[in-house]
């Protein structure tokens, strides 16, 4: 499953205006940036390791820490 959703990731990166995961990168790309800005991130990778984990759940709708 990870390398699906990072193969949805990649793609949309590529190309966003043809993926069909342009809404679940816009949603993901919105809450991480409030995160961010907020000044509760302590580490640069707990930035980027929510942007997956909110990416993976928009995807697939399930909460990525229940793994």
């Amino acid at each position: 499953m990870k390398d699906e959703i990072g193969a949805r990731l990649v793609g949309v990166l590529k190309s966003p205006e043809e993926s069909e995961c342009q809404e679940s990168f816009a949603r993901a790309m919105e809450l991480t940036k409030a995160y961010a800005s907020s000044g509760s991130a302590t580490h640069f990778s707990a930035v980027a390791r929510l942007f997956y984990d909110l990416f993976e759940m928009f995807e697939t709708g399930k909460d990525p820490r229940q793994k």
